[in-house]
Order: structure tokens, then C-alpha cells, then sequence
């Protein structure tokens, strides 16, 4: 028998790893070896990282990238990496390093060489960047700035459900980061976006999403122009940043269930 292709699941800011759980189920059902390991100093429950974030605080992109490099190096095989927000720009740095097989990008986080910075994704992530001193610190969203940053594309009744099921505080470093990305020629948001050898990718995009607006990703589509490695894009035009988590998640699941299959994965 064979042995069924690893999956890591990657979330962003301000969710849950356990909001991976349908993705998970299905991807087993698949035949696949799925799994959604969180981010270095995630608590296991949600409860526990509402009850303490300065587990979670203070980590930056290397020290995520590191984290799942190691979880990596322990796989068989190279696995199949899916990310959400920030957990979609891991993907992609680890896909570049040649340590997956393919990734899918889901609204993935500015990367450098992104110069598009649209005014809501300025809003949706202000909780942040009000305080310099949150670079350091855990941050967590009200209902009604959840509303607008994830659940804006979805009913409030649904939003208010989601942020109620699924937030957690999130470290500020990764912005303050992503942010000084372009000013910093060793910035750890850079890609290796022009790598020819590594797997294909696929970018994902909600035509909705305020954090991570559709303008962003096709801007880091742009950034892979100089290789010939199989990237494509696709976009969800009615879809915000909740997509992967809300009652429309299954959609986004087969779409990257296809985009695998098509590439033989």
C-alpha cells in the first residue's frame, strides 16, 4: 500500500488551528494524511490561548517558518501545505525553500515585493498597529472588528458565531514585519518567488476580503512571473477572509481538492 500524501494545514492571525477540523475530516476522507499543527506557543484549545496570550506573543514569521520546517523534516515525504492569511505566506516561503510538495495559498499575507496596501486591509489590521508596543504583545479582535476584518462577506449573526467559535489573540510581530517588509532587504516576508524547481502553487482570493483585498493577490501572482513553476490563481468573488471557516468553506475545499488532483497530487 501506499502511504497517503501528507497535508499541513497553516493558519493566520487570529484564528484557531482546530479551525481546520472540516478541512482536516475531508482531506482524510480523500485519502489523504492530513494534519493542522498551530503556530510556536499555541495552546491546544481555543479557550486556552483566549486565557493566555502571552503564550502566543512575540513570535515572528522566521520563528513560524522554523516551527513547521521541523514538523517537515519528520514527514516521510514532502507534504502538501494549505495556509490561511499568514498561514498561506508560510506556505508559500516553505514551498520555495523546497520543503513541499505543492501549496495552496488562501488569502495569503503580503509578501515582499507587494506594493499594493488598500485602506481596509489598513483598517482591518489598525487593532495592531495603533500601539508600536504591540509588536511585542498578543493582540485580540472585538466581535464588531472581526466582523469587518473576516466576517463582513457573511450574515452578523454567522460572523458574530464564527468570531465566537474560532478568535483568538494573535501575535503583533508578523505585521509589524510584513509591514517593514519593503524597506528591508533581509525581511522575513521576502519569497523565493523566482525558485523553478519547487512545486506548484495556487493562489486563492475572496473578491470581498477587506484584510488580504484581491488586489494584494494579484500583486503576488505578479511576483512569480520569473518562474515556470505551475502557479495559478483563483478567485472567489463573494467571498471574505472568513472563506476557509464559514458556511461556505466547502467550495474552497473541493476547488483546491481539484487543483490537487490536477497536478497529480
Amino acid at each position: 500500500m501506499t502511504t497517503p500524501t501528507p497535508v499541513i494545514f497553516i493558519h493566520g492571525l487570529w484564528l484557531h488551528a482546530t479551525s481546520w477540523e472540516l478541512w482536516t475530516e475531508l482531506f482524510q476522507h480523500e485519502g489523504y494524511a492530513p494534519s493542522a499543527p498551530g503556530w510556536p506557543g499555541d495552546p491546544d484549545t481555543v479557550e486556552e490561548a483566549r486565557a493566555n496570550p502571552e503564550s502566543i506573543a512575540d513570535h515572528g514569521i522566521d520563528d513560524v517558518v522554523e516551527h513547521y520546517a521541523a514538523i517537515i523534516r519528520e514527514l516521510p515525504v514532502p507534504p502538501i501545505l494549505i495556509g490561511h492569511s499568514f498561514g498561506g505566506m508560510i506556505a508559500q516561503k516553505l514551498l520555495g525553500q523546497n520543503l513541499a510538495a505543492a501549496a495552496v495559498a488562501i488569502d495569503a499575507a503580503q509578501i515582499k515585493g507587494v506594493l499594493p496596501l488598500p485602506l481596509s486591509a489598513l483598517r482591518a489590521t489598525l487593532p495592531v498597529f495603533k500601539n508600536p508596543g504591540n509588536k511585542h504583545k498578543a493582540v485580540s479582535l472585538t466581535a464588531e472588528q472581526f466582523r469587518f476584518a473576516f466576517g463582513n462577506a457573511v450574515s452578523p449573526e454567522e460572523s458574530n458565531t464564527l468570531y465566537e467559535r474560532w478568535s483568538i489573540p494573535a501575535p503583533g510581530k508578523p505585521l509589524f514585519e510584513a509591514a517593514a517588509a519593503n524597506f528591508n532587504p533581509h525581511s522575513p516576508a521576502k519569497v523565493d518567488t523566482a525558485n523553478e524547481n519547487r512545486g506548484p502553487l495556487l493562489l486563492m482570493t475572496g473578491g470581498k476580503d477587506h484584510t488580504v483585498p484581491e488586489a494584494v493577490t494579484r500583486a503576488t501572482l505578479k511576483q512569480y512571473r520569473h518562474s515556470e513553476a505551475v502557479t495559478d490563481l483563483t478567485d472567489f468573488p463573494d467571498r471574505g477572509h472568513s472563506l476557509t471557516i464559514d458556511s461556505g468553506w466547502r467550495e474552497v475545499a473541493d476547488t483546491a481538492l481539484r487543483w490537487l488532483r490536477q497536478q497529480d497530487l
